[in-house]
């Protein structure tokens, strides 16, 4: 633990600054057309098995990339990663790049997974 100290720290510190959305509330806005679901995690993660319907675009890249796929600064964006904290950066970053309408997924695609919603390979 005391090696990812500083990271937890830097989570910790986004996470006053973000707001977070329930992986059920998250499926029900994908499902209604009414946000988009980013996955930030690693391309392995997302290959391995990811959520019907999301775009993958990963935390090392999603300032690079996000504009071209979700061009809207007022459109609702969904970022989850593995556990909520590369979400919660990347939807920090979002912020300051003046997306209006971002929310990090409560712990990530494992509470996707614990709430029994679905997933894909």
């Amino acid at each position: 633990m005391a090696k990812r100290a500083r990271y937890e720290k830097l989570v910790a510190e986004a996470k006053k600054n973000i707001t977070e959305i329930s992986p059920q509330d998250a499926a029900a806005k994908l499902k209604s057309g009414e946000g988009v679901i980013v996955d930030v995690r690693d391309k392995d993660e997302w290959d391995e098995e990811h959520i019907p319907g999301a775009l993958h675009l990963s935390r090392g890249t999603i300032e690079l990339d996000i504009e071209e796929k979700v061009p809207d600064p007022n459109a609702m964006i969904i970022c989850h990663c593995g556990g909520g904290g590369r979400g919660a950066l990347a939807i920090e970053s979002l912020q300051k790049m003046g997306y209006k309408n971002v929310r990090n997924m409560a712990g990530g695609f494992k509470a996707w997974k614990a709430a029994c919603l679905p997933t894909t390979k």
